[in-house]
Formats: structure tokens, sequence, C-alpha cells
């Protein structure tokens, strides 16, 4: 395998990726404390947390998704900003908004100045919960789309840079419940990864109920400080990653579209729009992080296949024929893997 054009890996970085896998374990032991079984979503999260990337998580009341945000911001030595979502709530409550203020009076005048002060929203925070994100209007949910993208916010005029890292986990629950919204899809592209959390096993079920009716709320100390988490997001885009594995990505994405795949029947018959480039970014990216937490030095095929369903699936637009025939898109991004992989 070829290495695409990547920063070489200095020693310093490789000695940084070891420390990565040793810092991944920790994180992965103390969200354990906690939150119980749910591996492969936690593993979902390390990977976000690693590629600097937004999670959405997706799953029915009572699976543990916002209990699985906040213990990841306790394991972490990160400001933790946390936002309720509910149908009154307006884009000043996230962004923050502008106040007049009152000053002394100015001199023998006696008049009173005023001036405009910035009043931060509990946006401005390293990791961000937006809990039950679909419960607010899409007007409510846009106050997102420029943090999202850009790390910034602006209010009237002015734009204020957000704290560096500065990450966002959301929770959703499924649209067919009830008083919630549908999700834009130009924010669900600005989600590195939307990862479902399923029901618990039996006996991870058993382990539930006895500690949560215990009385007993295990209190997490930071296992990962804030220079190590900086220093983990700049090192992941400067591992390398195979010419394989970036072909892969774009292929994958590509195949996803009506119009460039008709041969594969899944997406001619029930795709509308298929995943654009942030797609392929998002793959490739992902794929670093996940080699990241294992210490390798570099991403190959079997990372980009990995992350295939959660890096794509909400970013296909399916037809209301796909609703009818109960298609959901992890059964498109199967049989697109499957063609490609031919």
């Amino acid at each position: 395998m070829t290495a695409a054009a990547d920063l070489p890996a200095t020693p310093s970085d490789l000695a940084l990726l070891e420390r990565a896998a040793e810092a991944a374990e920790r994180l992965r032991r103390a969200i354990a404390e906690t939150v119980v079984g749910q591996e492969p979503v936690v593993e979902a999260m390390l990977v976000t947390l690693a590629a600097r990337g937004h999670a959405l998580l997706v799953g029915v009341p009572g699976l543990a998704k916002t209990l699985l945000v906040s213990s990841l911001a306790q394991a972490l030595d990160l400001s933790f900003g946390r936002v309720q979502f509910t149908p009154d709530l307006l884009p000043a409550d996230i962004t923050g908004t502008d106040v007049l203020q009152e000053t002394d009076a100015e001199g023998d005048s006696g008049r009173v100045r005023r001036r405009l002060r910035f009043l931060q929203g509990p946006i401005f925070a390293n990791l961000i919960l937006a809990d039950e994100i679909n419960r607010t209007p899409p007007k409510t949910q846009a106050a997102l789309l420029q943090a999202m993208q850009e790390r910034k916010v602006t209010v009237g005029t002015t734009t204020h840079p957000l704290p560096d890292p500065f990450q966002v986990f959301a929770t959703r629950n499924p649209i067919e419940q009830e008083g919630t919204y549908p999700l834009p899809e130009a924010q669900l592209d600005r989600f590195l990864l939307e990862i479902h959390v399923d029901y618990p096993s039996e006996s991870d079920e058993v382990e539930v109920a006895r500690r949560t009716t215990s009385g007993a709320t295990p209190a997490l100390a930071p296992v990962l400080h804030a220079e190590e988490v900086r220093a983990l997001g700049a090192l992941v885009p400067r591992i390398p990653v195979t010419d394989e594995a970036v072909d892969l990505a774009v292929k994958l994405t590509r195949a996803t579209r009506p119009g460039v795949s008709d041969r594969i029947r899944e997406v001619r018959d029930y795709v509308r729009f298929g995943a654009g480039p942030r797609g392929s970014q998002a793959l490739v990216l992902a794929a670093k992080g996940r080699a990241a937490l294992r210490g390798e030095a570099a991403a190959d095929v079997d990372d980009v296949r990995a992350l295939l369903v959660p890096a794509l699936r909400h970013r296909l637009v399916l037809s209301y024929r796909a609703e009818a025939d109960g298609v959901r898109p992890e059964d498109v991004l199967r049989a697109v893997q499957k063609a490609v992989d031919r």
C-alpha cells in the first residue's frame, strides 16, 4: 500500500500516537464507570473527539444518550455547556445577545453613558451537549450552523470566535416521536458521525437497573487534560492515510449518488440525493481518528469500511418509496459497500 500525500510523521508524533492510545483506554474505563455497555457508541464518540468533529447520537428516550455525553465531558478537562432544546427556545438563547448597559455618569455633565455589551450564550464552551436537538424548530436549530462549520458566532455585526477546541455532541429522538422537528440537511451534513444508540443486552440492562436504583452516583475525575485534547486534535490530520483508503472513501461516497451509480439498485430506486464531498472528507478524517485511538501510524481501508455507515447514513436523502418499502440508509450503504468491493 502507498500513503497519500500527508505531512511526514515525526518522532514526537509517534510518541503522541502512543499516548493517544493510552488516553483512549483511560477514557473508555472512565465512561464505563457511569455507562453500562454501549462500547461501539463510546468508540464512535472517541473517534469524533479525536477528529475534532461533531456527533449526533440517535435513539429512543431512556438509552443514556445524555449520560454518555455528560460522562465524556466529566472525563475531559474542558469547559462544558448544555443546551436543552425545547419548542420555545430562541437562537439568542444559544449564541448569546447584545444588551444595552449603563455606565457611570460622565464628568460634570452627569450624563449616563450607554454601550452594547455581548452576553455569551452556553455555546461558548469547549464541549457542547445539544440535548434533544430535534425538539426545537429549524430556525433555532440553524443557530448552530455557523458555529459548527466555522467555530465562530456572528451576533449583530460582530463575529465572536468560539473556544478551541469546540465540539457539539447532539442527541436526537427518532423523528416518529411526538413533538419533534426534522433536522435541516445542511445541519446534518455538519455532523462528522451519526451514532445510533440501541437497546442494551439483557445482562447490561440488569446491571443498569441495579446501578441506577442504588442511590450511588459516581463522580468522574478528568483523565485527559485540555492540552492533551488539543494535541490529539492537532495530530489526527497529520496521520498518513493510504492511497487505497482515500480512493475507497471517494468511491463509496460517489456510489451513493443517483445517476453516478445507477447499476446499484438500492441507490437507483431509493435515493433522492446522495452524500456530497463532505462525506468523503468525513470518511477520511474519521478513519484517521480511529487509527489514532489504536496508536496506528496510518489509516487504511479497514478504518474507512468500519466508519462507512456512521459517516454517511445521515447524508443520504431517501425517497418516499424507501419509506414505504422499509428501506433504511444502512441498507443502501451495505449494498453500496458490496458493489464497490466487488
